[in-house]
């Protein structure tokens, strides 16, 4: 029994000296300091050895009159329910009757019927039939005999009495699962710690001076008494004051004397816990309505925190939605000025973007998924229903939203990268698109005039030859222009299909050269008709200066030509275009010396042309060549300057073979960066996933650790990201669009470290809520390491879910039996409806241990809720405002108040509040 004490002698059988002391009920007599324990009544069922002792010395006198009264007091408090009572408890307790009497009232059972006899054996029989019932009520009766009691044993008695207390009135007094007088002790400490003096640390000395039995009314019944005017200088008047008060408004009697307690060096244990005791059971409504006030507290608190969770999940989602929503349209915005600059203006934007708008962003929704998780867990271990957020809030929705901007950063990135090597090609086409314009247009100009000429009407017949040469010499320079002209409409062509922002000057200047050409092969056509006609009249032009004129025209030709291929500009993007620029060039120049023979000979011919004049006295027209315009020092001159720019182009191609290496420099130096960086952040993702399935192995502390390990380890690599977003940038102002050194592009690195980022949050996120579960559920490490390595098994698809038909075969192993018929069937929905609220077709592993330990955990329901109400209301169907405000703590009296419906009852005061609807809607709706 848990209240065996192990002690208690008989006369003449066990000595003080061999008691077993027990940590309860231990004391000293006051007079001789013999320890004793709680006198007659228990015992341990050891044996002990017998000694001769004084049985005089026994009981101390003081202590025996204070027992003989607490016990006499406690009695009559029982017997007055049957109109009667007892004054010597010696005496009238002898003959059994008002022995079985007390029992009878004490346990609300019915006794044998006594004997009314006056007999020594009538008295005997009833007070064995007394005893017999005190030991089938689980108290194991040591050395006390009916004989005893009859014959008035003082010290028989009183032990008999006190077994009685501790059964009926000691025992069943529990707080935190300890013994009746420790439980007891805790009670009292719990209730006067917050007064001043009081300092209860046992049953007899803290008590003296009344300031306890004060502190436990006054806690209670504050209105009985004003605890600030009390003294521990006056214990005679606190004690008295306490007696008074108990007896007047708590029913419970004088059981102590004011003097004794005073006047002794030490007060009676047993009787002071007899009285204090009955203080316990006068205060169990209070108790209990302290424990219904803690119960709805605890729920209450449960339900404000998650709704405060809910409200920041609900505030994060609408926030990042809308900023999703607001950044989408400019990401998919594909309108530009349709210049360079301002493309480099957007991308500059958007790596702004990208470096200060988007990281932020990222740490919010990682902060939206962590709070969504968390808040489900609570729910679950506080037994509500599965948070369901508002419509379009979901994570999903969250997820797919933040998917379609990361296509659309991407959409945007490749579409910049694309509009920058269009444009800055146009640049280019359009500045060659000028220097061929240009070049024709100056050897346009004039020529329409000229075929337009009628001197041929009346020259000379030599100036009609050269003029008929010089048309043929002219013909030839128009046929070799020809390909000019089609380069200039190919470029124009190639500026309208890649769409150039200034169409309008290009089209109209090319339109404008493509019809002065038709109009001057018209013209040509025309002249050398007319030219013709009039050959009969006129003879041949001067062969020499004829052969000067066919020779000069190719050549000139070949100059121009050569120097707008000097000066053009060209545009490569790897050391192998570069390369090939610098072959054409090679071959360009291994052509030179032909094309400075030819240029010997023409000069030969001008050379002739002069000799021959000089040698017959010719002069001034003499001189000038009827058939071309060239000049022997136009040829000289547009020679020096082919022969000038060679080397310029040497130095321009030398370096953009300089620029190419260092372009590749730059792929090789990112291609370093990333084809480490790419691997590393594998392998950190295969970590992670290795630490989420090893559960069988490690346990959740484990996986913690290693998961902020990681962490920590991504924040220190973090520096390397950076550089290579720094040498991207570089790669990208270098016009560079690929890279054949790495299978990894910026992207890629991007999206995995992203989604490492994710993979670790959302790692952490759960391990923290399987630890909060395995700790709120009282679940062993090798229960949690059994659930988790029997959900691995079924798990097939390593996604951390199972699918029903998996769920079901995990159940069936782990021995449940699910009938395979239509009732089985239904009892798997209403599991699945269980572990899978939202209907996702998938359980999680944290929904799988909450089924597999609902059984396990003593949790809070509505109908407790409503108990603890109603225990609070004293037992009515509603509670008021003034009730919940005395009765819980401020913030949730009011929160209460608050939420709470009027009752519509009959007969219901003003301010009646429904507790009943309210407790229902806390276990059935998340959203009050």
């Amino acid at each position: 029994h848990p209240l065996h004490l192990g002690y208690l002698v008989q006369f003449g059988i066990l000595s003080l000296s061999s008691l077993s002391m027990a940590n309860s009920g231990q004391y000293y007599n006051s007079n001789n300091g013999s320890a004793y324990n709680n006198g007659p009544g228990y015992y341990d069922g050891e044996e002990e050895e017998e000694e001769e002792w004084n049985r005089e010395d026994f009981l101390d006198p003081a202590w025996e009159i204070q027992q003989k009264k607490t016990f006499t007091a406690w009695i009559n408090s029982f017997l007055r329910k049957a109109d009667t009572s007892i004054e010597d408890i010696t005496q009238d307790l002898c003959s059994g009757l008002k022995l079985m009497l007390l029992l009878e009232v004490i346990s609300s059972e019915a006794l044998p019927k006594p004997e009314r006899g006056r007999m020594r054996f009538h008295k005997i029989n009833n007070v064995n039939k007394a005893l017999e019932f005190i030991e089938r009520k689980g108290v194991q009766l040591v050395s006390i005999g009916a004989e005893e009691i009859v014959d008035g044993n003082v010290k028989m008695t009183l032990g008999m009495i006190w077994t009685i207390i501790l059964r009926f009135a000691i025992q069943d007094i529990t707080v935190e699962e300890m013994t009746a007088k420790e439980g007891l002790l805790l009670w009292c400490q719990r209730k006067t710690a917050p007064y001043k003096n009081v300092n209860v640390q046992n049953f007899h000395m803290s008590w003296k001076d009344g300031l306890a039995f004060c502190a436990l009314i006054h806690r209670h019944r504050p209105e009985l008494l004003d605890y600030s005017k009390l003294s521990r200088d006056n214990p005679l008047e606190n004690l008295n004051l306490a007696f008074d008060v108990a007896e007047k408004h708590l029913d419970i009697p004088r059981m102590l004397d004011p003097e004794d307690m005073v006047n002794n060096v030490k007060p009676d244990e047993r009787s002071v816990m007899t009285y204090v005791s009955a203080y316990y059971h006068a205060f169990s409504g209070a108790q209990k309505a302290e424990t219904a006030a803690n119960r709805i507290c605890k729920v209450l608190r449960v339900n404000q925190e998650n709704e405060k969770l809910m409200d920041l999940y609900e505030r994060l989602a609408s926030d990042l939605l809308a900023w999703i929503k607001r950044t989408r349209p400019i990401l998919e915005d594909r309108s530009t000025d349709n210049t360079l600059d301002g493309v480099r203006d957007r991308l500059n934007q958007f790596r702004d973007y990208r470096r200060a708008e988007k990281p932020p962003k990222l740490e919010e929704k990682a902060l939206l998924e962590t709070t969504f998780n968390t808040l489900q867990t609570r729910l679950r271990l506080s037994n509500r229903p599965a948070y369901l957020p508002t419509e379009g809030k979901l994570v999903s929705d969250i997820a797919n939203a933040w998917k379609g901007l990361e296509k659309a950063e991407k959409g945007f990135e490749e579409w910049m990268l694309a509009e920058m090597q269009r444009l800055h090609r146009l640049e280019n086409l359009y500045k060659k698109f000028v220097l061929k314009c240009g070049n024709h247009e100056a050897w346009m100009e004039g020529k329409e005039a000229q075929q337009q000429s009628q001197d041929f009407k009346s020259c000379k017949l030599n100036d009609l030859k050269a003029m008929m040469n010089k048309q043929v010499a002219f013909e030839a320079d128009l046929g070799a222009h020809q390909e000019r002209v089609e380069q200039i409409c190919k470029i124009a062509e190639d500026l309208n299909s890649l769409g150039y922002h200034d169409l309008d000057s290009v089209n109209s200047r090319c339109q404008a050269i493509c019809g002065a050409w038709d109009r001057l092969g018209v013209l040509s056509t025309t002249r050398s008709r007319a030219l013709r006609e009039a050959e009969q009249v006129l003879e041949s032009l001067d062969q020499l200066h004829l052969q000067f004129a066919k020779r000069a025209a190719p050549f000139n030709n070949w100059l121009d030509g050569a120097n707008e291929d000097l000066m053009d500009f060209f545009i490569v993007y790897s050391v192998q275009e570069v390369d090939s620029l610098q072959a054409a060039h090679s071959e360009f120049r291994a052509s030179l010396p032909a094309a400075e023979a030819e240029h010997r000979a023409i000069a030969h011919i001008d050379a002739e042309v002069r000799e021959l004049a000089a040698a017959h006295g010719l002069s001034g027209d003499a001189l000038i060549n009827p058939y071309t315009g060239l000049t022997a020092r136009e040829l000289a001159m547009k020679w020096d300057e082919v022969s000038a720019r060679v080397p310029a182009r040497d130095q321009s191609l030398q370096q953009e073979v300089a620029r190419q290496h260092q372009n590749e420099r730059l792929r090789r130096q990112f291609a370093d960066l990333a084809n480490v960086a790419g691997p590393w952040i594998e392998q950190r993702l295969d970590g992670v996933s290795s630490i989420c399935s090893s559960g069988r192995q490690l346990s959740l502390e484990e996986q913690d650790r290693r998961l902020n390990a990681i962490q920590d380890e991504l924040q220190g690599f973090k520096s390397n990201i950076e550089e290579m977003e720094r040498v991207n940038q570089s790669i990208q102002e270098a016009f560079i669009f690929d890279n054949p050194h790495s299978p990894y592009t910026m992207e890629t690195i991007r999206v995995g470290w992203e989604q490492l980022h994710t993979s670790i949050a959302k790692a952490l996120n759960e391990v923290a809520n399987q630890i909060l579960t395995r700790d709120s559920k009282g679940i062993t490490n090798d229960e949690m390491t059994e659930f988790r390595k029997c959900f691995n098994h079924f798990d097939k698809s390593k996604t951390r879910r199972l699918d029903p038909i998996e769920f079901k075969a995990c159940l069936v192993s782990l021995g449940y039996n699910i009938r395979n018929d239509r009732q089985g069937e239904q009892d798997f929905a209403r599991i699945m409806a269980l572990v899978d609220p939202n209907r996702t077709g998938q359980v999680g592993f944290d929904a799988f241990v909450d089924f597999m330990t609902s059984e396990k955990t003593d949790q809070n329901t509505a109908d407790q809720i409503i108990q603890s109400f109603r225990i609070l209301a004293g037992d009515l169907p509603y509670v008021t405002s003034e009730v919940l405000r005395r009765e819980l703590p401020p913030d949730q009296a009011e929160y209460c108040i608050q939420r709470m419906s009027p009752y519509g009852g009959p007969d219901a005061p003003p301010g009646a509040l429904d507790y009943t609807t309210f407790s229902a809607t806390l276990y059935g709706e998340t959203d009050l």
